[in-house]
């Protein structure tokens, strides 16, 4: 297949540009893939429970309206449309309008919603066809039902049609031969598409694609995007003819996936994410209000060590490398650090993780920043029988593990705050408040 060479187009088109060929997209995944996104999912969800129009309604869902630096949660269509707010909005940035209704979020409600969702999905496509990606997204393969439903168009208006009929729920689509470029097709034209659907095949990486500045390629963050303008590359295209060597070399397994996204190659298949085995745990919060103090950080750490430390010991899992991440203020004077240590015997106590973390807390905060967000994770993992015990302490660590087995336990079954250190109750902890909570919500 012949496409263009990224230096040698312009936003004009008025040039003729030379044409090469570097893949055979022949041998390349030709799925119909739809991916599928509710538009501001909280808020239609919560506008669905009302019986209100999210496309007319103004309504913001906000984690608690009794805290006036509480995040705005999700915007309704409309209140994004007509006041421009974003969904990374405070509570008291809001427009003071009385026609903009702010409600408290029902995070149980959204996921009963969701599910309802997920069904209308499996209606389309059977359940080992589906891959739910977060909430309010997923992807379904439909190759193979045409006599079903029509053809990818024809599903993508019915699926979209059923769900706004059921639900009242407003759905953007992309669509593409694989699930990455199902995904750009959406994040990237479909949410601008009037009639919200939009659809990709390897032939339009050149003209759709590569003009694309590399932030709004999926899976690059800011970091990578710094990382990425100090070699000179500002778009998509600019990777697409980077060498790959060089890429591989410079950023590891990320280079060659960069490599690869950029020329739409993907080979990953829908299927449900069930039995899926982690990767790594992690666990972050952004705070409701400025930390300052290096105690009540600490407390923090401490407490999102615990979580995801019980987690690992739900799944039998040991991790080696261990990762802390703060994140200043905007008024602060730097935007934050994120560093990672490894360890020689792998962990999954809580006090071993928040050991390391302290020393990394240490070692780089600034003293006096203001803080407003912490991220922990623990990776690299191992099995439980793929730890080699050290025999000196092997009796010490036993009783460590019945003790933290009788904790998880008892939580399992009364809850979170049947058991907390009492530096919970202290000022900073968020624990208590955390565990009221559904996805960092309140139910």
């Amino acid at each position: 297949m012949h496409i263009l060479h990224p230096t040698e187009y312009t936003n004009n088109r008025t040039n003729v540009p030379e044409v090469i060929e570097l893949f055979d997209y022949s041998t390349m995944p030709n799925r119909s893939i739809l991916m599928i996104d509710a538009r501001s999912f909280y808020a239609s969800a919560h506008c669905s429970l009302l019986g209100l129009d999210p496309l007319t309604t103004y309504l913001a869902v906000v984690g608690d309206p009794d805290r006036n630096g509480s995040i705005v949660l999700a915007a309704s269509v409309a209140l994004k449309r007509d006041f421009g707010v974003s969904n990374v909005s405070r509570y008291f940035e809001l427009p003071k309008d009385p026609r903009i209704q702010i409600v408290k979020a029902r995070m149980s409600q959204y996921m009963q919603i969701s599910l309802e969702l997920m069904k209308i999905l499996n209606e389309f496509a059977p359940y080992d066809s589906m891959l739910q990606y977060s909430i309010d997204e997923g992807w379904i393969d439909i190759s193979g039902t045409e006599k079903l439903f029509g053809d990818k168009w024809q599903t993508a208006r019915s699926l979209k049609e059923k769900i706004w009929s059921e639900l009242k729920i407003p759905v953007v689509i992309g669509m593409g031969p694989n699930m990455l470029l199902a995904k750009l097709c959406l994040d990237i034209e479909a949410k601008k598409s009037p009639e919200g659907i939009a659809e990709w095949q390897y032939e339009d990486l050149p003209e759709k694609l590569w003009p694309v500045p590399v932030k709004k390629m999926w899976g690059i963050g800011s970091r990578m995007e710094r990382n990425l303008h100090q070699i000179g590359i500002r778009t998509v295209g600019h990777i697409a003819y980077y060498d790959a060597k060089v890429l591989e070399k410079r950023f590891g397994i990320m280079g060659v996936q960069l490599y690869n996204h950029s020329w739409g190659i993907d080979f990953s298949e829908v299927r449900p994410n069930y039995d899926v085995d982690h990767k790594s745990y992690g666990n972050g919060i952004t705070l409701l209000r400025d930390y300052t103090k290096a105690s009540e950080i600490k407390i923090v750490i401490r407490e999102l060590c615990d979580e995801v430390c019980r987690r690992a010991r739900k799944d039998g899992k040991h991790g080696r490398t261990i990762s802390l991440g703060i994140g200043y203020s905007q008024e602060g004077l730097s935007t934050g650090f994120s560093h990672s240590t490894s360890i020689e015997t792998p962990t999954y106590f809580e006090d071993e993780m928040y050991d390391v973390c302290l020393k990394l807390f240490d070692k780089y905060y600034q003293p006096g920043a203001v803080v407003r967000s912490v991220y922990v994770a623990l990776s690299h993992l191992s099995s439980d029988d793929e730890i080699q015990l050290d025999m000196f302490n092997y009796e010490a660590r036993l009783k460590k593990e019945h003790l933290t087995a009788a904790v998880d336990k008892i939580r399992e079954r009364f809850g979170v705050q049947a058991i907390l250190k009492a530096s919970s109750h202290a000022d900073g902890g968020i624990a208590i408040e955390r565990s009221m909570k559904i996805g960092g919500h309140y139910g």
